[in-house]
């Protein structure tokens, strides 16, 4: 059996771009208001699957991402740097969906890849912050979870022994296989795209968007059917309806807003001892620190 790794990756809005059309009137995220990259994390996640295949030559690198049809963009750059395949968790019956939810249709896309043998994500995505979805997948799954993994130092068919990045420090720690990971955003960065793996997968399209195409790309899919990239349906994960999207999601969203340090909050100072000491006392009265 090959030594499959599944990646759970996100795309994200830019939320270094919030503006005042950011969020919709129920409270979620006007994600057509903003730009969309690969989660940040998600990234430094792949990095560690693909350093794994790297060592495994019979490992196998899934991505698996829940969104909207544009989402199998992160699917296509995940082949570009290194993964074999990847799957589009895609339904109207998905929106809204806070980590709960997501969570539960994302553990249902891994059952369905079974059998493997990690589960890998980024500790957290920009837009939500919470670190939850990951920690989450994995108790649904009924796996053991380490999560703030900074670098993998051994893995083989039954363990894995994998460096955590603590507040104060590091800890090594071990587990047995299936596993989850979440990756900390202080391991190495992602390789960049092979030119070679560009070429090969540049016309890999879901369903969706070959519906889409004005080109009839029949004959290349026959015969390259590996840059088909697969949708899955609530209906084809078996999910129960109540548990996805908003109706499943217990968490709302009130307000988001984009913080900018202005000009006028800044203070200019020197390095004199009684200015530092008046910035101190003014931290500690204002409880800014203290």
């Amino acid at each position: 059996m090959r030594f499959r790794i599944i990646v759970l990756a996100k795309q994200v809005p830019d939320t270094r771009n919030v503006g005042k059309d950011a969020m919709k009137a129920d409270g979620t995220v006007n994600r057509a208001a903003l730009p969309a990259i690969f989660n940040p994390e998600d990234l430094h996640a792949l990095e560690q699957a693909l350093s794994i295949k790297d060592k495994l030559p019979h490992a196998e690198v899934i991505l698996l991402t829940m969104g909207p049809f544009r989402a199998a963009e992160i699917i296509r750059e995940a082949m570009y740097r290194g993964a074999d395949r990847g799957y589009l968790i895609t339904d109207r019956k998905f929106a809204g969906s806070d980590t709960l939810a997501t969570s539960y249709a994302l553990s249902l896309a891994v059952k369905k890849l079974a059998p493997y043998h990690l589960v890998i994500s980024g500790r957290q995505a920009i837009d939500g912050d919470t670190a939850q979805v990951g920690p989450q997948t994995a108790e649904k799954l009924g796996i053991p979870q380490i999560t703030y993994a900074e670098e993998i130092l051994s893995v083989d068919a039954k363990k894995i022994i994998v460096k955590r990045r603590l507040e104060m420090g590091v800890e090594v720690v071990n587990s047995t296989l299936p596993a989850a990971i979440t990756v900390h955003g202080s391991a190495p960065v992602c390789r960049q795209r092979v030119a070679k793996l560009l070429m090969k997968y540049k016309h890999a399209r879901t369903v969706t968007e070959l519906q889409n195409e004005t080109k009839d790309y029949t004959e290349l899919y026959n015969d390259r059917p590996y840059l088909l990239i697969e949708e899955w349906t609530a209906e084809d994960l078996n999910a129960q309806t109540e548990m996805l999207g908003l109706s499943g999601s217990p968490t709302k969203v009130k307000k988001i807003e984009n913080v900018v340090f202005q000009h006028k909050d800044s203070k200019v100072m020197g390095s004199s001892d009684k200015e530092i000491e008046g910035l101190m006392q003014e931290l500690i009265g204002s409880h800014i620190i203290g």
